[in-house]
């Protein structure tokens, strides 16, 4: 795993074999570079593919980078990685930490003092890059994954039960949690400053929204287009670069200004699916021709499924249970093979901009508030509770439902669709593991989350929560690692700081206008997209795994080896167990699909993760 990684204020006895240790966990075999340097009582490297790492000495200091950073102050900027460490430890000799405000982009930071046995760790604003860390014995070790970290001989490896159960809430660890004790991750836009044996994390960015900008609409597009267009081009210079095209509004917007910005048509990856209500190609072709792209397109089978698992199960440092990440593999394996360098992704666009169709919903259940306490609580919910759930009259189930939902407290209403929650932690869990549990854990992450944005509409305090939720946690980690797993670099134009900053001083009703999802970005881009991507449902990209479960036989043979296995840990009811590929997933194959997706991803973790850290 790409990233930066080592050591401070620790006594290392094993020297050089520790840190080829580190070196070959982050390094696998994807072709990474690697630059070190050691030291007593410290040691410091970066790996990357490409030009995305690289370790350099200055002033005194020692810097490692990876990922995609550029330095923006004053009337200095630059791109190119050697330039851009030269002027961040400059102002950092002169500003300290204040030099984080002018290092834009996306990155991981580690830079040591030797002489105050210092040491910085930073990431960028959404954490597109990854650092986790451990404080053992008065030092500190960092490192892009638990893996890496766990290889230095100070790391023990102690499973949190508690972020198990966090794991089967989220279908993912919500940071700044790892899977084990006392091992860390540094939140998105966040430092830690290591000094004298004591840790201190602190902000260097945080997302201010302001939501009562009057700029008009011509003057806002113009400044949309123009930081579109630089991020594009910022992230595709120098390198052969091709895009995940899956049809929606952000993949095809970056493959049309890819190919405005180059001059030559994009190299465009999709993904399909022989399965009714998955697959998405239609759309993907729709927007390769519209930009005269030169589409390539894969269909992902079963069988692909099967062989991808265990490789994706190494990959991950921690029980990951996000499905989309095994078409996420094949498009970029099929960029790889196409000789591509660097993918560019149009993850976070949604969440910039209000593409997600949870927003719309809790804008409905939200107008129940602005009923007076004394009608809602003394009328309309002793009736609504009065009415049957069952039975032939749906307005009525419908409206009990609504005023059930709408009657929570946000963020719990937005979590209220949890599949966990839904089928009942006692009735997935056994007694004996929920009895180390604090169930309350998820929801109170959600209301930290939640509660620390400055936002004051409904929307932007959704989208904040998202930057956490969805885009650190869950869809980055998806679209980098996976990329990693196919030995190809990515960046995502859409957290562009540019176009970040415009969405952020974008009023809420230009975001999610009545219920139109993504109101200004798609007026923008009207005279740009293809109609029908402008007009598309919001989709998604799903794997059909609930159906292929159903009948496929080596799919389904290995989620039924995975559980038996699974079973005997004694987390997870042995008679859920039985029921879950028996009964339960021929009821409901997307809903009980997603439940042992994960449920076998996080038994694979366990055969994969948990072996000594010392072993090859």
């Amino acid at each position: 795993m790409s990233g930066v990684f080592g050591w401070a204020g620790l006594r290392d006895d094993s020297g050089g074999p520790t840190l080829d240790a580190m070196t070959a966990s982050a390094s696998r075999d994807d072709g990474a570079s690697c630059a070190s340097e050691s030291g007593p009582g410290f040691a410091i490297a970066a790996t990357g593919l490409g030009r995305t790492g690289g370790v350099f000495r200055r002033h005194g200091l020692i810097a490692a980078f990876q990922g995609h950073p550029f330095w923006r102050a004053s009337e200095r900027r630059c791109t190119e990685l050697a330039d851009v460490v030269e002027h961040f430890l400059e102002a950092f000799i002169a500003r300290d930490v204040g030099a984080l405000g002018a290092l834009h982009g996306d990155y991981a930071l580690a830079l040591i003092d030797p002489r105050r046995a210092r040491v910085i760790l930073a990431v960028d604003r959404m954490s597109v890059r990854n650092i986790v860390y451990a404080a053992p014995a008065a030092g500190i070790v960092f490192g892009p994954t638990c893996d890496v970290l766990s290889r230095h001989p100070a790391i023990h490896r102690d499973v949190d039960d508690q972020a198990i159960y966090n794991y089967l809430h989220f279908h993912m660890v919500p940071g700044p949690s790892t899977i084990f004790h006392r091992q860390r991750r540094v939140p998105p836009g966040h430092f830690v400053d290591f000094e004298s044996g004591a840790c201190t994390i602190r902000a260097h960015w945080r997302a201010h929204f302001v939501e009562d900008d009057a700029a008009e609409f011509a003057a806002r597009k113009r400044t949309f287009r123009t930081a579109l267009e630089e991020s594009v081009r910022t992230f595709s210079k120098g390198e052969r670069c091709g895009t995940f095209l899956s049809g929606g509004t952000d993949s095809s917007t970056i493959t049309g200004l890819l190919g405005a910005t180059s001059g030559a048509p994009a190299q465009t990856f999709s993904i399909g699916f022989d399965a009714e209500g998955y697959d998405e190609m239609l759309y993907a072709r729709i927007a390769a021709r519209h930009f005269g792209a030169a589409q390539h397109e894969y269909y992902v089978t079963p069988g692909d499924v099967v062989d991808a698992i265990p490789r994706i199960a190494d990959t991950y440092d921690q029980p990951f249970g996000n499905a989309s990440a095994v078409p996420t593999y094949y498009c970029a394996k099929l960029a790889h093979d196409s000789g591509i360098s660097r993918m560019l992704g149009g993850d976070g666009g949604d969440e910039l901009y209000g593409g997600n169709v949870r927003y719309a919903k809790q804008r409905q259940f939200a107008f129940y508030e602005r009923i007076p306490p004394f009608l809602r609580h003394g009328l309309i919910e002793p009736v609504a509770n009065r009415l049957p759930l069952t039975g032939q009259l749906a307005l009525l189930r419908k409206a009990r439902s609504y005023v059930a939902q709408a009657s929570m407290p946000m963020p719990e209403r937005y979590d209220s669709y949890n599949l966990l929650e839904r089928l009942g932690a006692t009735n997935v869990l056994t007694a004996d593991f929920l009895a180390g549990i604090d169930t309350a854990t998820p929801a109170r992450r959600l209301r930290e989350v939640y509660g620390a944005s400055d936002a004051q509409s409904l929307v932007n305090r959704m989208l904040a929560l998202d930057f956490q939720i969805t885009l650190a946690d869950n869809d980055l980690p998806k679209v980098t690692r996976m990329c990693e797993l196919a030995k190809i670099d990515v960046a995502f134009p859409m957290l562009h700081d540019d176009v970040i900053d415009f969405s952020l001083r974008l009023p809420p009703g230009e975001k999610l206008r009545g219920n139109r999802l993504r109101h200004f970005f798609k007026e923008a881009l009207k005279d740009f997209l293809p109609a029908e991507v402008i007009a598309k449902q919001k989709h998604g990209f799903g794997l059909p795994v609930g159906v292929w479960l159903q009948g496929r036989e080596g799919l389904r043979t290995l989620a039924g080896d995975t559980l038996a296995t699974l079973r005997g840990r004694q987390i997870v009811r042995a008679d859920f167990i039985d029921r879950l590929l028996d009964e339960h997933l021929a009821t409901h194959a997307g809903y009980y699909g997603t439940m042992v997706w994960i449920l076998m991803m996080l038994e694979l973790w366990f055969q994969r993760h948990l072996a000594s850290p010392t072993d090859p």
